[in-house]
């Protein structure tokens, strides 16, 4: 009877190594996430401008050699000098452009923005940029290089960060990602200030968190998802205007991808077509967003950018107990979309903490099977969330259990991921966590291209924690 025991027992505990994923053994400190303080970040005594940021200003690019860039800024006092100029940092042309800028300014509830700057800046592709904002002692100076052109094998490496904000483990976060040379543009996947935490959605945040962040967002383009915390919809003190202050801070080229809204939009970068949806937005049957994305996903040439990657704030599979189910509804409309056009990531934030999934579908369900488990799909994306940037609420730190089987990898902690495309079959994946003292790379794998590379992909090459 004894023998019988243990067998069963080893027997189950056999099973769910194999049908689960790991859960972490790390255990990071518990201590509260704090702001940091708003005089950390003030606003400069003079003109200069400030909040500096850039991200990719159209679709792909124009012809074989041009690519716009959206170049933004804020200035306090006045809104001149709204100029760029800007110049090839190597080589022989050291011919010196300027474009002339548009600038807007908002009102949210007691706050009144300073002026906010934009251009659009036209560079030829794989080349360093020098760009000058302002003038005399006032004068700013930032450089940036523009991506490759768009092509199948054209390697690329992206950061991947998630629910920033502006806390203490917010700056380790992003003075880990900044000390690694690799990244070449930010995929954000959505929560960027949490003004809306404070009093009034205290707007004061916004430009804090565009000083705090400027080191990176001056340098390389972060391509930007609207989440909970970018709506700031209080009827209470009459702001009946979703998104007002995300709108007019950060732009992105949403007409270049026939979108009629900056909240869901398309870019090509390198060898990625990469889609931006909204979690917040309407998205059912023949609403604006869903009309959108049935038309763009059959756009997609696996041939030009073999990669599609998905950026939406609100998981679609998420094994914590925060915020779950909450991306239901998105996934019931469009996974369906996303395994029959062989969708090959879905970046989510949301839930502050880390999990990767498995290559999981659940799309075959109707109201006579009963078949409503996620199963493993060689069409399917794998799902990581990682709203794990610093953000005030804290870290996610229950789980469902038992692991389900859908999940591969999941930790409570904070950090940061690297995506490298390595060509149009294979890319290498690795999440830093942050540990108290040094980065540590704690969850690592290879992924498949969909399309052309359809075999199935490791678990993991994680070495355990």
């Amino acid at each position: 009877m004894w023998f019988l025991t243990i067998l069963c027992l080893w027997l189950l505990h056999f099973s769910e190594v194999c049908n689960a994923g790991v859960t972490s053994r790390y255990t990071r400190r518990l201590y509260a996430s704090v702001d940091m303080p708003i005089e950390l970040f003030p606003p400069p005594e003079s003109n200069a401008p400030e909040q500096v940021h850039i991200t990719q200003g159209d679709h792909e690019g124009r012809g074989m050699m041009m690519l716009h860039m959206i170049i933004s800024w804020v200035t306090q006092m006045h809104p001149t000098p709204n100029v760029v100029t800007y110049w090839e940092a190597e080589g022989k042309r050291s011919y010196k452009h300027r474009a002339h800028a548009t600038t807007t300014t908002y009102r949210y509830y007691n706050y009144s923005s300073g002026f906010i700057t934009l251009i659009f800046s036209h560079d030829i592709f794989d080349t360093k940029y020098i760009y000058k904002l302002g003038k005399h002692d006032e004068t700013r100076r930032f450089s940036f290089r523009t991506p490759p052109q768009v092509g199948p094998d054209v390697p690329y490496i992206f950061g991947v960060i998630g629910d920033l904000e502006q806390t203490y483990d917010s700056n380790q976060t992003l003075e880990r990602y900044v000390s690694n040379p690799k990244g070449q543009a930010v995929l954000f996947i959505g929560d960027i200030s949490y003004a809306d935490n404070h009093p009034f959605h205290d707007n004061r945040r916004w430009d804090t968190w565009g000083r705090f962040a400027e080191k990176s967002t001056a340098c390389q383009p972060w391509i930007w998802t609207a989440g909970n915390h970018e709506i700031d919809y209080a009827p209470e003190f009459e702001e009946n205007t979703p998104f007002r202050p995300y709108k007019h801070r950060y732009h992105v080229p949403y007409r270049a991808s026939q979108s009629t809204s900056p909240l869901w939009y398309s870019i090509k970068r390198a060898s990625a077509h990469i889609i931006v949806l909204s979690s917040y937005s309407a998205f059912g049957t023949y609403t604006p967003q869903y009309n959108w994305l049935e038309q763009e996903l059959p756009k997609v040439n696996r041939a030009k950018t073999p990669w599609l990657i998905v950026l939406v704030h609100s998981p679609f599979y998420n094994s914590y107990n925060y915020h779950y189910m909450e991306g239901e509804g998105m996934r019931v409309m469009f996974e369906p979309w996303f395994v029959k056009y062989k969708v090959d990531l879905v970046f989510s934030g949301h839930v502050h903490a880390y999990e990767r999934s498995e290559q999981v579908s659940n799309v075959c369900y109707n109201i006579t099977n009963g078949l409503s488990t996620p199963v493993k799909d060689a069409s399917a994306p794998v799902y990581v969330t990682i709203g794990d940037g610093g953000n005030i609420e804290g870290l996610a730190t229950s789980f469902t259990e038992p692991q389900p089987s859908y999940s591969a990898f999941r930790e409570e902690s904070f950090g940061h991921a690297i995506l490298e495309l390595k060509n149009r079959t294979h890319a290498f994946y690795k999440w830093h966590q942050n540990q108290d003292d040094e980065p540590t790379a704690a969850d690592s794998t290879w992924f498949y291209n969909r399309y052309w590379y359809p075999h199935e992909e490791p678990s993991s090459t994680t070495s355990m924690v």
